[in-house]
């Protein structure tokens, strides 16, 4: 292991640990101005589909892309990065519903649809998703009006029906009809792609960059979302359940269509690797100071859970 893959392990836990302390204290019982009360059991719902460790790897990329800047608070870009862990978060408990991919298990424990009842995850992942808007425009993220708007913006756009949800519509299409080539890389774009390049850009909205960095760190986003999700399926083809903390080999047993099915393991093992490669040199231009974002987009193809 090499000194900066050592390093980025660190960051990555160090990261994970100030989100998750983060979120824990936005979710604790304690009443915001303007609540009225905060229902137990729905508060324990939402923390069960939200504190329950994973890598944080989407505020992760925030936070790392706004310090490539050496600019912006570094408790806003965390901020930022809980906020989108919220939409994350609120995305899984909504897709493991029985409606949707009817999943028992997520990151090794009962779904909350299972620990606690169907009514009662979909108000968590409402909670989760308005919770999130909430943090960007609470006092507390120390960030400029305009900047705060531009995340606004930028992460509706994301989550919404030209992002995640209109992807995961095209998800729940493909079980019918699957789809070729191009409408796989669409729908992965959305389902999945959406969010990690908005974690991408954030970081440079955070750090009020400037719109060519800006576009570069969108563009690193968008490769290292088609690598997380290709090295997603390559996993459900070849991980077992207790790796990955959830049922695997669910898509190609409803005939959904993947890249990995459609052009086999040999050639998504090679497309990972250049994507990688393609990672790395849009980060050029930052030098040294990328390398824990260069390091990242590795991780992120060679992952194993």
């Amino acid at each position: 292991m090499t000194s900066q893959s050592i390093l980025f392990q660190q960051r990555l836990k160090s990261n994970a640990e100030s989100v998750e302390a983060m979120l824990a204290g936005l979710l604790s019982a304690g009443l915001q101005a303007g609540e009225i009360a905060r229902p137990e059991r729905l508060l324990a719902a939402v923390r069960h589909g939200a504190l329950n460790g994973g890598k944080r790897l989407r505020p992760f990329l925030v936070i790392e892309a706004a310090a490539l800047f050496g600019e912006g608070p570094a408790s806003s870009a965390v901020r930022v990065g809980a906020a989108l862990e919220c939409v994350h978060c609120y995305s899984l408990v909504h897709d493991d519903l029985p409606a949707m991919d009817d999943d028992d298990l997520r990151r090794g424990q009962p779904t909350v649809h299972v620990a606690y009842d169907e009514a009662t995850a979909i108000l968590a992942g409402d909670t989760l998703l308005t919770l999130a808007f909430d943090i960007i425009a609470a006092p507390e993220t120390v960030l400029t009006d305009r900047i705060k708007t531009e995340l606004v913006l930028a992460l509706a756009r994301a989550a919404g029906i030209g992002g995640m949800a209109g992807g995961q519509a095209l998800d729940l299409a493909a079980e019918k009809n699957a789809p070729g080539e191009a409408g796989i890389v669409t729908l992965q774009a959305m389902k999945t792609g959406a969010l990690i390049r908005f974690a991408c850009e954030a970081g440079a909205i955070v750090a009020d960059a400037d719109a060519e960095a800006r576009g570069l760190l969108r563009r690193y986003g968008e490769t290292v979302g088609l690598a997380f999700q290709l090295a997603d399926d390559l996993l459900d083809l070849t991980a077992d359940a207790q790796t990955m903390g959830k049922a695997t080999g669910k898509d190609m047993a409803r005939g959904k269509g993947t890249l990995v099915a459609l052009k086999g393991q040999d050639w998504a093992e090679r497309r990972l690797n250049e994507l990688a490669a393609e990672a790395e040199t849009l980060l050029a231009p930052f030098g040294e100071r990328a390398g824990i974002l260069v390091e990242t987009a590795r991780f992120v193809a060679n992952r194993r859970s």
